[in-house]
This record gives structure tokens, C-alpha cells and sequence, in this order.
């Protein structure tokens, strides 16, 4: 069984999506962080960020490997951890170079369907229920105001200790959002199927329960094996 939960960034796709993973006892596949992997591979090996063929080529070369455990992702390159290297304002600024190229993200797919081929899998991003898993037993688009989703991820860099204005923060919402939406390669829309949930002064515990609550009439009706 594959659930697809798509969303713009700070929309509470990622923290619910690892928390039905862990309820269900699925795989959870953040298909962010593979983008963020190659982007941070491509800056550490000098790669030209414009050039689609060296990217395929060094995407080719490149292992990516993700470990779920104690509710959250750590991420490997080449057998390297770069968990916390890949979160950098370095890396996310250039993400957008990565997700636009056609045959970059054709071979991306292909890693991600992968990975949820070995078993019941939450996979998140901005294109599950289009085009990566666009048979996925269940689909969700989860949304919520600029302001909801600026604070949210302000108030994470300031537990992280990390210096930002607010207003630096809209603006990068606001970019990221824009990027994602324009892009000419599965730009971030929402399926047809996929159920809508603005989660825009719920907490997270209300959104969850909306989730599991489409869920459960599947679940019912299905025998899992892991």
C-alpha cells in the first residue's frame, strides 16, 4: 500500500507523514531529502548545477540511502551521513536547479518507486500523488496560509538556534512556493483524487486524525505484510 501526502513547505506534510508511518508501522519515504542528497552532492563534487547531463551522470554514480529511525530521517551519500549537511541554506537555495531537470527527476522517480516497492510506504513531497505514485491507494494535499506556514518554520529556526527575521522567513516561503508551482517539470498541483486538508489553526494532532480517519475505511479492507 503506498499513501501519498503532497504540500508546500511548512504545510505539516513531513511531521504527519512520519507520524502515520510510525502509527502503521509502513516505511516513510521523504522524497525531499533525496533532492536535497544529489543537490549537496553536486556542490560537494563541483558539478555545474545547469548542466542536466553531468547531473544524470553523477546521479548515476551516487547512492542515496535513507534510514528511518526514532521519528526521524538520517540520510547517506555514498555511505556518508549528511543529515544535517543537506538541511544548509546553502543546499536549499539550490534545490530548485535539481527538481527542474526533466530527466534528472525521470531518474528520481524511478529511485522513489523503488524504495517504496519493498513494502507499505508513506512517501511526502510535491509530486506523490501526480506523478510518482499516481495509483497510490490513498492521496492527500496538504495546505495552509503563508503567515501559518512562515511561523511554523520560524519558530523552528529559532529552536535550532538559528538567526532569521521573520519577514526573511515569508520570503523564502514565498519563493519556494513560487518555484514549485512555475517549475515546467511536475510542478507542485494538487491530484484530483488527493483529499485537500488546509491545516491552518489545527494542530497537529487535529490534522492527524483527519488523515487517519480517510484511512481507517481502507485499512479495513486490507491485509498488510511488511
Amino acid at each position: 500500500m503506498v499513501i501519498a501526502i503532497d504540500g508546500p513547505a511548512g504545510s505539516g506534510k513531513s511531521t504527519i507523514a512520519k507520524m502515520l508511518a510510525k502509527h502503521l508501522g509502513f516505511n516513510y519515504l521523504d522524497t525531499g531529502a533525496m533532492y536535497r542528497a544529489l543537490t549537496w552532492k553536486a556542490m560537494y563534487s563541483g558539478v555545474n548545477l545547469e548542466d542536466e547531463n553531468a547531473l544524470c551522470s553523477l546521479m548515476g554514480e551516487t547512492s542515496i540511502e535513507l534510514q528511518y529511525k526514532d521519528n526521524s530521517v538520517e540520510v547517506f551519500v555514498d555511505g556518508i551521513n549528511v543529515t544535517k549537511e543537506i538541511r544548509l541554506p546553502s543546499v536549499t537555495n539550490n534545490i530548485h536547479f535539481i527538481s527542474n531537470k526533466l530527466r534528472v527527476r525521470q531518474r528520481m522517480v524511478k529511485l522513489q518507486q523503488k524504495y517504496a516497492s519493498v513494502g507499505n510506504t508513506v512517501a511526502e513531497g510535491r509530486d506523490m500523488g501526480t506523478v510518482v505514485f499516481s495509483e497510490a491507494d490513498k492521496k492527500f494535499f496538504l495546505d495552509a496560509d503563508v503567515e501559518e506556514r512562515a511561523r511554523r518554520r520560524f519558530a523552528e529556526l529559532n529552536l535550532a538556534n538559528k538567526k532569521v527575521s521573520y519577514g526573511d522567513v515569508v520570503k523564502d516561503i514565498e519563493t519556494r512556493d513560487n518555484r514549485d508551482i512555475t517549475r515546467s517539470n511536475s510542478p507542485l498541483i494538487k491530484s484530483e483524487d488527493a483529499t485537500y486538508i488546509n491545516t491552518t489553526g489545527l494542530t497537529i494532532g487535529e490534522v492527524f486524525n483527519k488523515v487517519l480517519n480517510e484511512i481507517e475505511p481502507i485499512l479495513k479492507n486490507r491485509v498488510f505484510k511488511q
